[in-house]
This record gives structure tokens, C-alpha cells and sequence, in this order.
């Protein structure tokens, strides 16, 4: 089997063929030729069989009322006492509405977490995941923030709950492998939801993680989520996917992910990018405080974004909206406004 990797461009000097890239900012005009016990080689994009051609060059129906044309920034925020990025700075409700509110001034969606999904976490019991998010999206819904909100959990009824309290979408890090509830619920109620890969459980996922072709091994992952969850009724357009940069990878995956990220846009799907404050981007910038990573994560998000990335999830979304800007400047035929 061959997987069509295109090779993204923003540079203003555009060949007169040059595709677009999933209807987006970036253009392509060759495409890298991967399979698994071959060598890659690069083909021209015009030669591309027709079915890929639609996919890579499509563009994507809007997610979460947001259109997929430009870059949108994600915005997290953790209300645990165990986060690896701010170690319990947002349990606190009052504290949490707060940041919220801040948030989603400078980003385009919100991700409200209760249960930490670093290496070595613990479950958490499900009463306790919605006593600290629903209540939270509900005072900033109550508080007229309008932004998409998205739940960022593994669990139907956390889900459930965050939806009725206000949020938009569901962020899955399981991509419906924890609870299979959680599918019958999205398809149910309509919400749109972000499939991300994963090896293993937060427990255990940094153990011992293997791959055979890390890129190929995590598209062909997620393109079985996909289709299991067309399979429960859920739409391609509404279906986001994540590579899952640091969930069962070594750094070495991880690089290869990030080189790589332009193959999943043969998902169809709008991809997202998670790689803020991660602990890779802390071994290569010698940055050992989570919260010191951030010049590195700005600099994978941007990386992701030239690669026709439509989401980068991060924790510093003041600091990321201005280097877009500056990016955007840069790169593309207009400034970014505000979000």
C-alpha cells in the first residue's frame, strides 16, 4: 500500500499547478511516496490518483461552527491538582472561570480537562471528572463566552454532563477505545469530536513504546478510529484527528510525527496538533520546568501550522496568537486578526 505525503509550501512564488493544500493556506506540487519495505520517492502532485488528489486537496467543512481556512488555536485549561504543565494552578473554580475567560480572548476554542492524561497518571473517578468541568463551562457559558468549548475526556458521562453544562465538542485522547459509550453518545447528540492516537494507557503508555513505521503505524490507526466512528453514524466533518505527539512515543517518534504531519491530511479530516509543553521539547531546548518550554512549544506549532495543521492545542495562547500573527505576516497574503 502507498501513502501520498504532500509537501507543503507557503512560499509566495506559486507554480501555476500547484494544488491546494486541504483548501487551505498552504500549496503543494510534489507528494513523497511511502509505503512499508520500500524506499520513499517523490512524485509529481498532477500524477496523483484521483481519490487522493479530492482528499489532500479539499477543503475541510468547518469544525465547531469555526471555519478549517486558517489557523485556530486551542486553548488548555486544566482544572486537576496533578497536571504536568501548571501542577493544580486552575482546581479551583473561581480560579478556573477566570483563566477561561482569559483564554478564549486570544484563542478560538477552549479545552477544559478534569483528569490528567500524562505518562504515569491516575484514573479518576468519573463523579469527581464532572464536579470540575461541568460546573466550570456552565459559569462560562452563564458568563457569555461564546467561544466553542470543547470537553476534553475519555468518559461518556463526563461528556454528557459537559454538554449539557455549554461545551461544544469532545476531545477523546482514547479516540473511543476507553469507553464505547463515548462514541454512541457523540453520534447521538451531534457534537463534533477530536480522535486522537494513543499506545496504551496514561499508566503505562511511556513504558516501553514500539512502532514498525511510526507514521504509517499511527495513519493507519487513526484511519480505523475514523472509520469505526462512521460506522456508529458519526460524519467525516464532524471528525478531527491528533497524532498524539508524546502518548506512547519516544522523542524519536515524535520528531518523525512532526516531520511527517502533512501525510494525515490524507485523513480528510482537519488535523490537530498537540505538542505544548511536552516533555521532548524540554530534553532538546534544555528546558527542564514544563512551564520554561514555552519558546519550543510556540516553535512546533508554528512547524505543524506550515504544514497545513487547521488546530495546535497549547497552554501559552497569548504568546502563540502573536507569533501566528507575525507568521501569518510573513507567510500569507494577510495579517491575522484577532481571534
Amino acid at each position: 500500500m502507498d501513502y501520498f505525503r504532500p509537501i507543503a509550501m507557503t512560499d509566495p512564488a506559486r507554480p501555476s499547478g500547484a494544488l491546494p493544500l486541504a483548501g487551505g493556506w498552504c500549496w503543494f506540487d510534489r507528494v513523497e511516496v511511502l509505503s512499508r519495505g520500500r524506499a520513499p520517492h517523490v512524485m509529481a502532485a498532477a500524477d496523483l490518483p484521483q481519490g487522493i488528489h479530492l482528499r489532500l486537496t479539499d477543503a475541510r467543512a468547518d469544525f465547531a461552527g469555526l471555519t478549517m481556512d486558517r489557523p485556530r488555536i486551542m486553548g488548555i485549561l486544566n482544572v486537576t491538582p496533578d497536571s504536568f504543565s501548571d501542577g493544580g494552578k486552575f482546581l479551583d473554580p473561581k480560579r478556573a472561570v477566570t483563566a477561561g475567560r482569559r483564554i478564549a480572548k486570544a484563542g478560538d476554542i477552549l479545552d477544559i480537562g478534569g483528569e490528567s492524561t500524562r505518562p504515569g497518571a491516575a484514573e479518576v473517578h468519573l463523579d469527581e471528572e464532572i464536579a470540575r468541568t461541568a460546573p466550570v463551562i456552565e459559569a462560562l457559558r452563564k458568563g457569555r463566552i461564546m467561544r466553542p468549548i470543547s470537553i476534553d475526556t475519555r468518559k461518556a458521562p463526563v461528556a454528557a454532563a459537559a454538554l449539557q453544562a455549554g461545551a461544544s465538542l469532545v476531545n477523546d485522547v482514547s479516540a473511543f477505545s476507553f469507553d464505547p459509550g463515548l462514541g454512541a453518545l457523540v453520534a447521538k447528540t451531534g457534537a463534533p469530536v477530536v480522535l486522537m492516537h494513543a499506545q496504551g494507557l496514561p499508566e503505562t503508555m511511556q513504558n516501553d513504546p514500539r512502532y514498525g513505521a511510526v507514521l504509517l503505524d499511527i495513519y493507519d490507526a487513526l484511519s480505523a478510529r475514523i472509520v469505526a466512528a462512521e460506522a456508529l453514524g458519526i460524519e467525516r466533518a464532524r471528525i478531527a484527528i491528533d497524532p498524539g505527539i508524546g502518548f506512547g512515543k519516544t522523542q524519536a517518534h515524535n520528531l518523525a510525527l512532526l516531520r511527517g504531519l502533512s501525510l494525515f491530511h490524507g485523513l480528510g479530516c482537519p488535523i490537530l496538533l498537540g505538542t505544548s509543553r511536552k516533555r521532548f521539547i524540554g530534553v532538546i531546548g534544555q528546558a527542564e520546568p514544563p512551564r520554561a518550554r514555552m519558546p519550543g512549544s510556540v516553535v512546533t506549532a508554528l512547524a505543524g501550522i506550515a504544514q497545513g495543521v487547521q488546530i495546535v492545542r497549547v497552554h501559552d495562547v497569548i504568546e502563540t496568537r502573536q507569533a501566528l500573527r507575525l507568521w501569518q505576516a510573513m507567510n500569507t497574503d494577510h495579517l491575522e486578526g484577532q481571534a
